[in-house]
């Protein structure tokens, strides 16, 4: 990433949870410690079907005397819509701030040129009242402003910084093996943790319960995670949803996201993927991202 650009996450949602009983209702229902939030600290989680299932990922972040979500724009008002299922007679505020905040991104360098900033996963400070954090998925994938929209061209400004189209932190998202657009795709699909959560400290294994907890602890505690969800590399053809992923005969996988950045999920055999090998689809022939987390 450049150090001397911003890209808008114009794909980004933001929901704000406040409420005197806000902590306790998240604790209960991520897959993440709430406990980790403060002024200084970031986390990434996820909201899990009660059988361990991927529904939603966010990035979490303290504001004011509540919570920041920030989530795919796409899927904000599902989010908006269970997290409401989940609320009951608890004495918790949800806003849908979409429409009045903005997720902004900018290189780990440019991170740590400010007052404070430490590179650690998920370290927050403040820029002019509004909260900037390192990425707690990984810190390569550099840091984002929330900031309300009609405050980031001022910002922008400030910090001597020159607005791009996000394509190249997509990519870099891409070759990280972190999804961002399109998660909907997996929604019931997959287990959460054959998403790469763990790796991407989004599952906290020492929590107490939460929804979808039995499950995730079973295929970690078992040793029982037999795929993964990778980044894959078109070398050849197109690809689409739901097609399966083959090696010479053996089905190793399938199709989950076919964007410009897609992801499918596959087969570890003994516990080791081989990177160097081409696979195939109907139409098109694949190579596999290696991420940074795979020795």
């Amino acid at each position: 990433m450049n150090v001397d650009i911003i890209y808008t996450l114009e794909d980004r949602g933001i929901l704000f949870i406040n409420g005197e009983e806000s902590k306790a209702f998240l604790q209960n229902i991520i897959s993440n410690n709430i406990e980790k939030v403060k002024e200084n600290n970031s986390i990434f989680s996820t909201l899990l079907t009660p059988q361990g299932k991927y529904l939603f990922d966010f990035l979490i972040i303290k504001h004011k005397k509540g919570f920041f979500i920030d989530c795919e724009k796409k899927q904000i008002n599902d989010l908006f819509k269970r997290l409401n299922l989940y609320k009951l007679r608890s004495r918790v505020e949800i806003l849908d701030l979409s429409n009045e905040f903005v997720v902004a991104a900018i290189s780990k360098e440019k991170f740590l040129e400010f007052t404070g900033s430490k590179n650690k996963n998920g370290f927050t400070i403040k820029f002019r009242e509004d909260p900037i954090l390192l990425d707690p998925r990984n810190i390569n994938l550099g840091a984002r402003l929330v900031i309300n929209l009609e405050k980031l061209y001022l910002s922008m400004k400030k910090l001597n910084l020159k607005p791009e189209k996000p394509d190249e932190y997509y990519k870099l998202s891409h070759k990280l093996g972190i999804p961002q657009k399109d998660c909907d795709k997996l929604q019931d699909k997959i287990f959460g943790i054959e998403c790469n959560f763990e790796e991407l400290n989004g599952i906290d294994f020492k929590k107490g319960c939460y929804v979808g907890q039995e499950n995730t602890a079973r295929i970690k505690l078992k040793n029982k995670l037999s795929k993964r969800l990778m980044a894959l590399n078109i070398i050849e053809g197109e690809i689409k949803e739901d097609q399966s992923i083959f090696l010479e005969n053996e089905n190793m996988g399938r199709i989950l996201i076919a964007n410009e950045y897609p992801f499918g999920i596959f087969k570890i055999n003994n516990k080791k993927i081989d990177f160097n090998k081409i696979y195939y689809s109907d139409n098109a022939k694949i190579k596999l991202v290696k991420p940074e987390w795979v020795n």
